[in-house]
């Protein structure tokens, strides 16, 4: 080979690399001040961070996560990296609110628990309006996931507002209003503040009716939908003891409208146990997973948590509206846009506009597509599972791993997390999705085209040498 042929060979090895080397992503977690997304009345020791995708879809969704105590936005960031990772490929944004400098979040005030009211819940929700907007969000497909004060947090979004959010998972919280008894809100970072010592010890109890009421009250008149839920919780716990699970079971199929008795058990996993319930199109809209001898230490699984919300492929519908048309928001004929989101846009429109291309359903439910959707679509999986949060000191955050706990002893206290990245639970998701396009099928065909010419080149100069 010649120093001629030898050159265009460095070249050619040089632009393949470039060709087939996956695009830099820009993307990083952003602060937004108060003064932006804010509104009078709000707290002023909440803080917004927020991470958008380079490649958002048509209509991104929206998943809210708040931190455990003591926590902050760009700690749950790191702690949550398997999803934010899913965020990359499915074109969704992520909010991580942060309650500076207190103990965990106020999940038991007057003006927290009332629609509309401000406080904690109020902000968190200002955040949610603000994304939406300047992103052009799927208002239909807004969802929060958390772990311990998180948890408890996302219980509470999901009862007070329900017209925000579609689904929740709560790793290790309690019900929502559950955390007003005995609330010390003190602002501040004592180890009781915004604590509830009752409801933490799991000796708030209340019949399934008391506890409906007592959510239904929070935004009293709304008749809409209500958010399926999954909530986590190991039956060792005590931070935050494993009695609130019976709780969380009356007060949630009191307001989804559903018998105390599940529609069904299983054991996704050994020392696992679901219990789950189903609306009346067959969808599952509420499970309760109980882990055997596990403490304060559920562990985060972020393809799970993005399986369930329907996250897990880009584009889309909700997979519960998807199921139920007309039933939820969006679905069928109560008029889902088609061709949003990143979903095809060729799927023409059910009733007065199904969503075109969304199809299936993740979790145990009817099947998708068949709101006039493009496609298929089918019914999905078993329900996936979520998890979060972390029992212990000195976790893996910061590599996707655990969220939450804390030491063990002081109350209140759940700070840094034991507890890895999990793959635990029986997620999954089916039908159709319009995934979002990359780079990749064109770099190969730019790449063999470039090893044609190249042969071409070489061809010519072997000949000229004879």
């Amino acid at each position: 080979m010649n120093r001629f042929q030898r050159h265009i060979l460095g070249l050619a090895s040089l632009s393949l690399a470039l060709l087939a080397a996956p695009p830099a992503r820009g993307a990083s977690l952003q602060e937004v001040n108060q003064s932006e997304w804010g509104a009078d009345g709000l707290p002023s020791y909440v803080n917004m961070y927020i991470y958008v995708p380079d490649e958002l879809a048509t209509r991104p969704p929206i998943v809210v996560a708040p931190h455990h105590c003591q926590g902050n936005g760009p700690g749950t960031f790191r702690e949550m990296s398997s999803l934010v990772s899913i965020a990359d490929t499915s074109g969704f944004i992520m909010i991580f609110p942060e309650a500076t400098g207190q103990n965990c979040w106020d999940a038991g005030s007057t003006r927290s628990l009332n629609h509309g009211g401000g406080g904690d819940t109020g902000a968190v929700v200002q955040m949610v309006k603000y994304a939406l907007a300047k992103y052009n969000g799927d208002a239909g497909r807004v969802y929060s996931v958390g772990g311990s004060s998180g948890g408890i947090m996302t219980e509470a979004l999901l009862g007070v507002y329900p017209d925000v959010f579609m689904a929740g998972v709560s790793l290790m919280g309690v019900p929502c209003g559950c955390w007003a008894e005995g609330y010390n809100d003190v602002t501040g970072t004592g180890s009781t503040a915004q604590w509830s010592g009752p409801c933490g010890a799991g000796d708030v109890t209340k019949t399934g009716q008391q506890w409906g009421d007592l959510v239904r009250s929070y935004y009293p008149g709304y008749t809409g939908h209500r958010p399926r839920l999954q909530h986590w919780h190991g039956t060792a716990d005590t931070i935050l003891s494993y009695k609130n699970m019976a709780e969380d079971i009356k007060e949630w199929t009191n307001v989804l409208g559903l018998s105390e008795t599940p529609d069904g058990t299983d054991t996704p996993e050994p020392g696992t146990t679901r219990q789950f319930w189903k609306s009346s199109c067959g969808y599952t809209v509420y499970e309760a997973f109980s882990m055997d001898g596990v403490g304060h230490a559920v562990p985060f699984d972020g393809p799970a948590v993005a399986a369930y919300f329907g996250l897990d492929k880009a584009g889309g519908q909700d997979p519960e509206t998807a199921a139920c048309p007309g039933a939820v928001p969006g679905g069928g004929d109560a008029g889902g846009a088609a061709g949003t989101g990143g979903a095809a846009g060729t799927g023409g429109a059910a009733g007065t506009g199904g969503a075109g291309g969304t199809g299936g359903a993740a979790g145990t439910g009817g099947a998708g597509g068949t709101s006039g959707a493009a496609g298929t679509g089918g019914a999905g999986g078993t329900g996936g599972a979520g998890g979060v949060v972390g029992d212990g000191s000195g976790g893996s955050a910061g590599s996707g791993g655990a969220m939450d706990t804390g030491s063990g002893g002081a109350t209140g206290q759940d700070v840094g997390s034991g507890a890895g990245d999990s793959t635990g639970g029986d997620s999954s998701s089916a039908g159709c999705s319009c995934a979002l396009g990359d780079d990749t099928g064109n770099a190969g065909a730019q790449a063999g085209l470039l090893l044609a010419a190249l042969g071409l080149l070489l061809g010519r100069t072997k000949r000229r040498r004879h």
